[in-house]
């Protein structure tokens, strides 16, 4: 038998009873099978009747309400089968849009990724380029380093030589030992030398910072580029993750930024002064380098203009002592010969002294004699005055003779003094003349000017 309950003709009584309740919305009969309800027969010893059902009659619910719970559970399993079927609809699209909005974040994030890496590889590139400029112009500052170095030793023998120059001249003997124009230029050969040889230790003093420099900031575009390149590999196995790689986990606590993190422009400008300081130095090492160039060049010049000013000095000076020499034995040629005439001239003097002798003897004789002539006879007559200016004559001719004699004498000493003096002299300017010309001049042979250079 058919279940009273499910019946269209119970649910059309439930709804005239209760005409103040709205009608309940018809279900199909496909959506509400007919439910059997099979009904046991009473087979036990004490079947129910009567007075004993009463109780139990007396408890239940009327049929309208009956009706209408079964209404009101209707209305509420449609509700929520609308309700539901809303809720997969909006499920369905939610799902959708967020799979599409998770897939264009990703893709957006992906594009993202890759714009970094293009950054990340131009900065990376210019770091390079950079690295390997100042490691280039590194080499180069040391090679012109080395050049320096190479001068500052080639400056040693100059130096050696001039002093040994100045000290040779100190061997001169007086009246050579005089500060003349080839001294004035050793001093100044000397001096510049000096000079050279603290502006070469400044250079290099400033050339082995520049290298420091150059270094320290390759090794901060290093470390920058290092950087770049860990970041680089990365962004770049990031922007490979797709959903299905196995690699993939949760991270929850990544999602916050860090406090030391850096913002794009910041990042950047950090490149950005790196690669500016790099050009920087890179800069003052090629001016440093031109600077090192021309005062090599300079200061070979300068060398050179005064070993040829002290070279021609000691030229100019040796031909003065070799034209000095050369009349200084021209007149002691000439001195000679006036003491060989003057040794002459004294022994003719003495003979011509002792020649007055003999007429001495014979107009003293004749005095002697005539004095013993007796009496009267004893008269100064003309032979006596005569014999008496003879006698006087003879005596001023004696002592003219003898005055002459030592004015010669006098002539013969200073004339052997002024030889004395002469050959003195030319052994002075003989002397003075091998040690400008065989010490001096054949000592300032062995250096050469080229090696300022710094490239021997």
């Amino acid at each position: 038998r058919a279940c009273p309950a499910g019946g269209p003709g119970a649910m059309a009584e439930a709804g005239g009873l209760g005409a103040e309740e709205p009608a309940p919305q018809a279900v199909p009969a496909c959506v509400l099978p007919v439910k059997v309800c099979e009904v046991e027969p009473n087979a036990g010893p004490y079947p129910s009747s009567g007075l004993a059902t009463a109780g139990f009659r007396a408890a239940k619910s009327l049929p309208p309400a009956w009706h209408h719970s079964n209404s009101a559970l209707f209305r509420k399993a449609f509700a929520g089968c609308e309700r539901a079927e809303h809720n997969r609809a909006e499920a369905k699209a939610l799902a959708e849009r967020t799979a599409a909005t998770a897939q264009r974040a990703q893709q957006e994030s992906t594009a993202a990724l890759c714009r970094r890496l293009q950054d990340i590889r131009f900065w990376k590139a210019d770091l390079q380029k950079e690295i390997e400029d100042l490691d280039a112009e590194t080499g180069l500052l040391a090679a012109q380093k080395l050049r320096l170095e190479r001068a500052l030793d080639a400056t040693e023998v100059p130096y050696a030589v001039a002093i040994d120059n100045l000290q040779c001249r100190e061997r001169r003997q007086p009246p050579d030992l005089v500060c003349d124009e080839v001294e004035r230029e050793l001093l100044k050969e000397a001096e510049l030398i000096r000079n050279i040889q603290e502006l070469l230790k400044r250079t290099l003093l400033q050339a082995g910072n520049q290298m420091r420099l150059n270094r320290n900031h390759k090794e901060v575009c290093e470390m920058d580029w290092s950087d770049k390149v860990e970041t680089y590999n990365s962004d770049d196995k990031c922007g490979r993750y797709s959903n299905e790689s196995t690699n993939i986990q949760f991270h929850p606590s990544s999602v916050k930024f860090e406090e030391s993190a850096s913002t794009p422009e910041t990042w950047a400008k950090f490149s950005h002064d790196n690669i500016c300081r790099a050009e920087q130095e890179k800069m003052a090492s090629t001016n440093l380098r031109a600077l090192i160039d021309n005062i090599l060049h300079d200061v070979s010049e300068d060398l050179r203009m005064q070993r040829a000013a002290v070279n021609e000095a000691f030229a100019k000076h040796c031909e003065e002592l070799d034209d000095t020499k050369h009349k200084l034995e021209h007149h002691l040629k000439k001195t000679l010969e006036a003491i060989g005439d003057e040794e002459a001239n004294i022994a003719a003097l003495k003979q011509a002294i002792k020649d007055k002798e003999a007429p001495t003897k014979v107009v003293q004789t004749r005095l002697y004699d005539r004095s013993f002539r007796p009496n009267v006879e004893l008269c100064r007559d003309e032979a006596q005055f005569r014999l008496i200016s003879e006698t006087k004559e003879l005596t001023e001719s004696i002592e003219s003779l003898k005055r002459k004699l030592l004015e010669s004498e006098q002539s013969l000493r200073n004339l052997e003094d002024t030889r004395m003096d002469l050959e003195k002299e030319i052994a002075v300017k003989t002397n003075s003349i091998f040690i400008d010309r065989q010490k001096c001049m054949a000592n300032r042979t062995r250096y050469h000017v080229l090696k300022l250079s710094g490239y021997q």
